[in-house]
């Protein structure tokens, strides 16, 4: 009962955003219908560094009508304003090799329910549903991250390069120390993929021109307790974070 309430409760929250909220970000009348089309297709790709040019695209093969990249841009920037998408920016550091690094904003709901709103989605869909259900897990691990992280005057950053290196998340605060975390909903071989991933992020990093990660982390959905493994890589359930 209380988890039907809870649904409820995000998509009448969503059901404002297209039909009012979005409008007094900026005093400009909006489509209902074109932001509930952008709000699906922003809940399709976040975790990815997708350009406003793809989201006009993705909302136009619906649309009889097309929508250009400004009108998009418009829209997403309404969005923020209303704190209801907070994209994460990209971490750039000192590293050995001279690897380009992909510098585009990640695109992430606030909150994962609001996705799950926009998609039409409840807990029985993502059941059926791993793929989907690991992309809203990463947005509430993010959402929690970030939490925490401003109270340690920190912020999440996330790393991808053009060789295919990725961390999903950097805790970087103002001294200077920071931390990698990887995020899986769980498993022995998504943590054993997590972990190996981690290591060899670290060993990218030129250690004379910065510190050293403060910690290795593989964030995980379940577990009642959070551990180190024998290589120094924390596994930690996100129930534990607060601990």
């Amino acid at each position: 009962m209380r988890d039907e309430i809870a649904l409820d409760q995000a998509v009448d929250y969503y059901d404002a955003v297209v039909h009012s909220d979005i409008n007094r970000a900026d005093n400009v009348h909006k489509n209902p219908e074109r932001v509930r089309r952008l709000m699906r297709s922003y809940a399709r790709n976040q975790g990815g560094q997708i350009p406003n040019t793809v989201l006009a695209q993705d909302i136009a093969a619906n649309d009889e009508t097309p929508i250009n990249e400004e009108t998009v841009a418009s829209y997403v920037n309404a969005l923020r304003k209303i704190f209801v998408v907070e994209d994460m920016p990209a971490w750039n550091p000192n590293l050995r090799s001279k690897t380009a690094i992909r510098s585009s904003d990640t695109r992430y709901y606030v909150d994962p329910s609001i996705a799950a709103a926009a998609l039409g989605i409840g807990p029985n869909d993502l059941v059926n549903d791993l793929k989907t259900f690991g992309f809203l897990f990463e947005t509430l691990c993010i959402r929690d991250l970030r939490v925490f992280a401003d109270a340690l005057n920190g912020t999440v950053y996330h790393y991808r390069d053009k060789d295919g290196q990725e961390c999903d998340a950097v805790i970087h605060l103002r001294n200077g120390k920071y931390g990698l975390i990887e995020i899986k909903l769980g498993g022995d071989k998504l943590i054993e993929e997590g972990a190996k991933s981690l290591k060899t992020m670290a060993e990218k990093i030129d250690t004379d021109k910065m510190n050293t990660p403060s910690f290795l982390m593989v964030l995980v959905g379940v577990g009642d307790y959070a551990y180190r493994r024998h290589d120094g890589v924390f596994v930690v359930p996100i129930g534990c974070l607060k601990n």
